[in-house]
């Protein structure tokens, strides 16, 4: 095994640049397969964790104008939302297991001289299953909150700095003013990615202080067993179809309400980031394929080039399968070597990476959003598309052996 090993060694050495340039093909494809995989892997895990605060099987419902005429009313009518619609909205059928109802009023918020206008949700306490509000410190809203009507409000961590003029303000039990009523932080939330942080205040509380009566700004559904983008727009369909008759407009008129429908948003967001996996995948195998064409290339070279000394190693009794294991020991040699420094350099690659851009995020005001998160591979699939490349390397090198076994040593003696 030894002398096998001098003998590819001294091959190699004989043509260092071929080899470079082959291996370099190798290396390149394996680390541009790495990094490409790191930096979707980035993308994906940015958005991620911008949709891991919302309840990816809700659906949320707010009230619009028609836009066509229906059993002789005219179109343009303001559809309404009540609190019975949101009873029945419960009932309607088994793939709706928990409801919700919003109430909104903008608020001028005041502590001493500071102030921030925003806008204040009355919700129910049941609102953290269809947002998944991460508490900083406090609590939500709560039962005995809605049964007493207290004016409690939980605030968005950045609310907090503007009011109180710094980050870590131990806000929780103090009060703020809005429309000259005073007002208990019960806790402080930090929603990563919340465009426009708002207030929540117990939904009772805002009904009775600003008479809403029992009008709605928005009904909350969550589902369960819908796992299609197909059952997911039958489901919506058939709600705007019950809404339509109980609040009478078209079935179809798609600005009487208007729909967030999470879930069909969800499944195609899961379809855009497999295709988007696949694409990476297929670029970079492709990639990876010119490195190994390229060490099959060479091996054909190899072997024409030798082809006189094969010729006279058979004649002198070497076995085909000598020379067969000659040429495919080579070529795994220069395929696992380059592979190897392609693999490394792809890791170190997307460290880098990490360390740069990681937990990369974009200030747009009051809020924040991550851009670029973890752009890492895991450790084995590294190790499986360099073993994958080695096996491809083998095969690359098979058929070469295979036409250098093939050689008559008559033939061989006459090559030039």
């Amino acid at each position: 095994m030894t002398d096998l090993f001098q003998e590819i060694y001294g091959t190699i050495m004989r043509n260092k640049l071929r080899t470079f340039l082959t291996g370099f093909a190798v290396a390149w494809g394996i680390f541009m397969l790495i990094v490409l995989l790191g930096a979707g892997n980035g993308l994906m895990n940015a958005f991620q964790d911008q949709t891991s605060s919302m309840a990816m099987n809700a659906m949320e419902i707010w009230p619009g104008r028609t836009s066509k005429p229906f059993q002789g009313l005219k179109s343009g009518r303001r559809i309404s939302l009540t609190e019975q619609d949101m009873e029945w909205t419960d009932r309607m059928t088994d793939h709706i297991i928990n409801t919700g109802g919003m109430i909104e009023q903008s608020l001028r918020l005041n502590y001493g001289s500071n102030y921030v206008s925003l806008t204040a949700n009355g919700v129910y306490p049941n609102y953290t299953k269809f947002d998944n509000i991460k508490l900083k410190s406090g609590r939500f809203v709560n039962e005995l909150d809605m049964k007493e009507h207290r004016k409690v409000m939980v605030l968005h961590e950045n609310t907090i700095e503007m009011l109180f003029d710094k980050p870590d303000a131990d806000a929780v039990g103090k009060y703020v003013t809005a429309d000259g009523l005073d007002y208990r932080i019960v806790g402080v939330y930090t929603n990563m990615g919340d465009f426009s942080p708002s207030a929540y205040l117990p939904f009772t509380t805002l009904q009775l202080i600003y008479q809403k009566g029992d009008h709605l700004d928005a009904i909350t559904v969550l589902t369960q067993n819908i796992s299609s983008e197909e059952e997911s727009d039958a489901f919506e369909q058939d709600y705007r179809s019950r809404m339509g008759h109980a609040k009478q407009f078209a079935a179809d008129d798609r600005s009487a309400i208007w729909v967030w429908n999470r879930i069909t948003q969800h499944l195609q967001q899961q379809k855009g980031k497999d295709i988007l996996r696949t694409a990476i995948w297929v670029i970079g195998i492709f990639t990876l394929l010119s490195g190994i064409v390229g060490v099959s290339n060479i091996m054909l070279i190899t072997v024409r080039e030798r082809t006189r000394e094969f010729g006279i190693r058979k004649a002198l009794g070497a076995k085909p399968l000598s020379i067969l294991w000659l040429i495919i020991v080579e070529s795994v040699t220069i395929t696992t070597l380059f592979g190897y420094i392609g693999m490394i350099a792809g890791i170190a690659a997307t460290e880098y990476m990490n360390i740069v851009a990681g937990e990369q995020v974009m200030d747009i005001g009051i809020a924040s959003a991550t851009v670029f998160k973890d752009p890492t591979v895991d450790l084995h699939i590294a190790v499986q598309a360099t073993l994958t490349l080695i096996v491809a390397g083998t095969l690359a090198g098979f058929f070469p052996a295979r036409k250098a076994v093939m050689i008559k040593p008559i033939e061989a003696l006459r090559a030039d």
